[in-house]
């Protein structure tokens, strides 16, 4: 039987031609028609050439110094902006070698990439086929991301090209990888953008990066965990030595430096960012909630209306903070207080330190207002049950004074909260007290350790001043006329019931200069009882106090709470001739394009005489000299230059107090325990002079050691014309008779009103 042969006639091939060409023609069709309706936003909105020029990437703010430095960010992710100047050559070469060999050839689209790639990924070899420019397209506008689901996939990627065009037609080749390298994620530590990643794995800047060290970050993009210097370091090496090769095939290094570079180990320098880290957090904690108040307040927007959010829109934050001096005062509080800890502790020794009335009330406020209570409160369970679970040990890390600044042990979280009711804190804020920038806050120290304890004792916390107050009284003395050597008999006295307390007073006749000096409760009472309590309260808040500060004669003594921020401004006062001048911490704020959208006023009031104010220098300076504060000139700080201040030591010694005044800076300590019950068993330990003034005098050796920040040794300048009140007490000191047969001459009257 003949076979049955199949063969095309010519009509059967005209047939399947139309038919392929029609299927080609579809798709193609199909595609165009796909493309533009992608373009027309039917998948999904598109940004806008408005978008493209204001790109929605989450910028962090700075926080900037006086001098320069940031001092920390507001980030969701940690982002700040660099020209394409300030990155360094071997970045972008690494980023070329390997991402876009033909970056500037193509148009956004490297369509022979993109082809090869389908051929590639066919066979079983999956490589990736986007250009910087989509990968930035990516980033920029697609917030949600590289999709899974494979059409949506296809859908991102048609925007992506549409994107990429837009990005190549409107911005040059260098501002796109710019673009590219600000906005990229480089992994670890909320890194984001080239600078971030710089800093966080080797402490350096974006223009100084070795191209070895470039090469490592450049071959974390294809994989931020997998590549992980810190997770995978091997893989991070070997992918290492991978983008070195693409250097050296694209002739951006030689045969020899490719060989070297491939030879040396992974070397990391890790300096992680994060809110609790870096100088000056507590001022920067306390600073955001502060501008968000401004701009609530003042209404300051956007130019669309919408508010301003400092975690993603890159302000520039100016402030007062000086980066020197931030450092050195968070040094010494470390250095003192970590000291002053030990002593703490070794005073309740063969003692229970919760042995007191309000023990139980103290400890039962701790465990209701922490974390753990309310997570359980909300699985309802009951009291008896939360407090079985309080007694119960675990593991946890804990705030420590070593250098690490925690530990890991296994404690019950009720003597978790025992142990840091047992943490002193400590609080330090410097200001410069004359001259043109009189009232700017140069250090703020609000706590000891910001992770751990983030209420602010600078602004937030009042706590009860004691003797820092006095000044304020002699300060009204002195207003009303009293002059600085009129004598009052330092004796007992009761007013209006009222009967003060002394430590150690000295007997007889004394100045009102000496009373101050060595803090002489009875005399300063006196005083008090001649002016009366309403001129000095009304004196202490035009000094600036802005707590309630009552008129009873008791607040001679400090018996109000006020807080450090007032604290040193009321006190610089007397070293400006009697100008107040609000403390300011905030100069300006720009917007990322370097716009001004807020700049801070500045508020002065005339608080005292300048006469006044003079002879209160004079006056805290003898406290120095010769009275509470003579620490600051013995053999540990010799600090001999001029220098005024006055000790404060309040009620069973819950609060100690420093503050420093010199000719150009004043700079207040407060030292004490959360909760005022626990304190110091002896006034040795827990006066000012001993739990406060050390700080000072460490950050004052510190400044003073430091010729680039200008600060002289020099005297107090006296009010403009002179002085015209007698300060030298020996003035008013009975002369001798002139000969053998003449009486003695009477003392001279004790100068008063």
């Amino acid at each position: 039987m003949q076979k049955k042969t199949n063969t095309l006639t010519k009509e059967d091939i005209t047939r399947y031609t139309i038919t392929f060409w029609k299927i080609v023609i579809g798709c193609i069709a199909f595609g165009i028609i796909l493309l533009f309706s992608v373009g027309l936003g039917l998948f999904g909105e598109l940004p806008s050439f408005r978008d493209l020029e204001n790109p929605k990437s989450n910028l962090a703010s700075e926080v900037i110094s006086d001098d320069g430095e940031v001092l920390g960010t507001y980030f969701v992710q940690n982002r700040s902006n660099v020209r394409y100047d300030q990155i360094s050559p071997h970045v972008i070469n690494a980023l070329i070698a390997t991402e876009d060999i033909r970056f500037y050839s193509h148009s956004g689209i490297d369509f022979r990439r993109t082809f090869s790639i389908l051929f590639y990924n066919l066979i079983g070899k999956k490589q990736g086929g986007s250009t910087i420019t989509q990968q930035l397209a990516l980033n920029m506008f697609q917030e949600e991301g590289r999709a899974r689901n494979p059409f949506k996939r296809f859908i991102q990627k048609l925007q992506e090209w549409i994107i990429a065009i837009k990005l190549e037609r409107n911005y040059t080749k260098e501002e796109i990888i710019t673009m590219y390298l600000n906005t990229v994620d480089f992994g670890s530590y909320n890194s984001f953008g080239i600078k971030a990643a710089a800093r966080t794995y080797f402490d350096t800047t974006q223009d100084k990066l070795t191209a070895d060290q470039a090469a490592v970050l450049v071959g974390m993009l294809k994989g931020t965990y997998i590549y992980s210097p810190i997770r995978n370091p091997e893989n991070a090496l070997k992918r290492r030595n991978t983008v070195l090769s693409n250097m050296h095939n694209a002739n951006f290094l030689s045969d020899a430096e490719t060989a070297e570079l491939q030879a040396k180990p992974l070397i990391l320098k890790l300096n992680p960012t994060s809110h609790n880290e870096g100088l000056a957090a507590y001022f920067r904690g306390f600073l955001k909630k502060d501008i968000q108040r401004i701009f609530k307040e003042q209404k300051i927007a956007k130019a669309d209306g919408t508010p301003y959010d400092l975690d993603r829109d890159g302000l520039k934050i100016y402030t007062t903070i000086n980066s020197k001096m931030q450092r050195y005062a968070e040094e010494a509080q470390r250095q003192y207080i970590r000291e002053l800890q030990v002593q703490f502790v070794k005073q309740f020794k063969g003692r229970n330190p919760f042995k007191f009335e309000e023990a139980d009330m103290v400890i039962e406020q701790a465990v209701k207002r922490s974390d753990r209570y309310r997570v359980l409160k909300e699985e309802n369970l009951t009291e008896s049950e939360i407090w079985e679970n309080f007694r119960k040990p675990v593991k946890m890390t804990v705030f420590s004074w070593n250098k690490k600044g925690s530990k890991d042990t296994t404690i019950s979280p009720l003597d978790s909260i025992k142990y840091y009711k047992l943490i002193l804190r400590n609080a330090v804020m410097s200001m410069e007290s004359s001259g043109q920038n009189a009232g700017y806050i140069r250090a703020w120290v609000g706590g000891i350790n910001y992770e751990y304890f983030k209420y602010d004792q600078v602004k937030m916390g009042a706590r009860q001043v004691g003797s820092t107050a006095k000044p304020f009284t002699y300060a009204a003395a002195i207003n009303a006329g009293y002059s600085p050597c009129y004598k009052e008999p330092n004796e007992p006295i009761t007013i209006n019931g009222w009967t003060p307390r002394a430590h150690k007073p000295i007997p007889g006749y004394i100045t009102l200069k000496t009373a101050l000096a060595h803090s002489e409760n009875w005399v300063t009472a006196r005083v008090m009882n001649h002016v009366g309590p309403t001129a000095v309260s009304t004196l202490t808040k035009k000094m600036g106090i802005t707590t309630n500060v009552p008129n009873y004669e008791s607040i001679c003594l400090g018996s109000f709470d006020a807080t450090l921020f007032d604290m040193v401004g009321a006190y610089s006062v007397f070293v400006n001739h009697g100008i107040w001048n609000e403390p300011t911490y905030l100069l300006r704020i720009e917007d990322k394009n370097g716009t001004l959208i807020y700049e801070q006023s500045r508020k002065v009031v005339e608080a005292l005489n300048p006469q006044t104010a003079y002879v209160m220098t004079d006056m805290l300076k003898a406290v120095v000299q010769q009275g509470t504060g003579m620490r600051l000139r013995g053999p540990k700080y010799r600090i001999m230059n001029p220098v005024g201040g006055k000790t404060g030591t309040t009620q069973n010694n819950s609060d100690g107090w420093f503050i420093g005044i010199t000719p150009q800076l004043v700079t207040g300590v407060w030292t004490g325990a959360e909760d005022r019950a626990i304190h110091f068993l002896s006034m040795n330990q827990g006066e000012g002079a001993n739990s406060a003034l050390p700080v000072f005098a460490l950050y004052m050796k510190k400044v003073y050691a430091d010729p680039s920040l200008h600060y002289s040794k020099g005297d107090f300048e006296p009010p403009p014309g002179g002085l015209n009140i007698t300060i030298n007490c020996d003035a008013y000191a009975p002369k001798p008779a002139t000969d053998s047969t003449a009486t003695a001459a009477p003392p001279a009257e004790d100068p008063k009103p």
